[in-house]
């Protein structure tokens, strides 16, 4: 018995020296990545073969390199572009978003939006334009479409930039601006239907040195077959993934090497649908969602894309 109590004792006491020493390694472990990345003034991210690394000043806006933020609104759309200290914000997601959003802006360092754009009006994606307008923000340029709505969300936005003394510009095909030393353009007309206000979204397709970016806000099928599409890298994908949009026509042409679906989780409508998921895979593209991996940064150099999960 004495020698059988010794053994268990004996035991015990070498795997407490075994836990010690796992969690002294654990902590050194963890004190070295810190000071590295402290050292290095970076933070980690993932790039694009999804390896995790570390990226000083990762997404700094003041940098050469492009910043693209898919911001994390729920069911709904708000994504800040930004190079050179220049900005451009693609609407402001639900109406009770807007405080969030300008939270996000402000946190970057940013007091001036130089393109601020509703793609259409539909409460999800200009819920938050308001709050962006009436904030102290600098705001030099407004985009919507040329289609109203009879609802209180949109003419709060219209109050919001009435009080402000901006003017609306709607855009049409062709329209060109940089946002530092990114192209901007706007690649279709919008449709305007007031049966159908997604019709009328203003698609911007982004061009910085090699890479490029297709935001499509909620368009649709019948916006898709208006042009030819060039391939683009990354493709913020109509509709939430609906199955009104992404047609396979459409993504054989974009052929993207990375799409962003934004959406909330666990959502009401059952986005994005599994044959738009399934699309996608089909030509290989790398799926980012909102409701699954949260605010999604991509820095650009002008050749390659890092990807950053919040």
């Amino acid at each position: 018995m004495e020698l059988k109590r010794g053994i268990q004792m004996n035991k015990r006491k070498n795997n407490r020296i075994n836990k010690k020493n796992k969690e002294l390694i654990i902590t050194l472990i963890s004190f070295v990545i810190i000071l590295v990345t402290s050292l290095l003034g970076g933070k980690l991210y993932l790039n694009s073969n999804n390896n995790l690394r570390e990226h000083k000043a990762f997404g700094d806006i003041s940098t050469d390199k492009l910043q693209v933020n898919f911001i994390d609104v729920g069911q709904a759309d708000s994504i800040l572009v930004s190079n050179k200290n220049e900005t451009m914000l693609i609407d402001a997601g639900n109406n009770e978003n807007g405080k969030d959003i300008v939270d996000f802006i402000k946190e970057k360092g940013i007091t001036k939006i130089n393109y601020l754009i509703g793609t259409h009006p539909h409460a999800d994606h200009i819920g938050g334009l308001d709050d962006v307008i009436k904030s102290d923000l600098e705001i030099d340029n407004v985009y919507m479409p040329k289609i109203q709505t009879n609802t209180k969300t949109f003419e709060d936005v219209l109050d919001a930039i009435q009080s402000k003394g901006l003017k609306v510009i709607a855009p049409q095909k062709g329209d060109a601006f940089k946002i530092g030393d990114a192209n901007c353009e706007v690649m279709t007309d919008s449709i305007l239907d007031k049966e159908n206000l997604n019709l009328s979204s203003i698609v911007i397709r982004l061009a910085f040195g090699e890479n490029s970016f297709l935001f499509m806000g909620d368009s649709e099928l019948e916006n898709e077959k208006a042009i030819s599409w060039p391939k683009t890298d990354v493709l913020k994908v109509g509709h939430h993934g609906s199955n009104t949009s992404s047609s396979e026509n459409f993504l054989s042409q974009v052929n993207p090497q990375y799409a962003v679906i934004m959406a909330g989780k666990d959502n009401t409508y059952g986005l994005p649908k599994q044959k738009i998921l399934d699309r996608l895979n089909k030509i290989g593209a790398k799926i980012y969602r909102t409701d699954e991996n949260g605010t999604i940064t991509m820095v650009s150099d002008g050749k390659t894309i890092e990807i950053q999960i919040n």
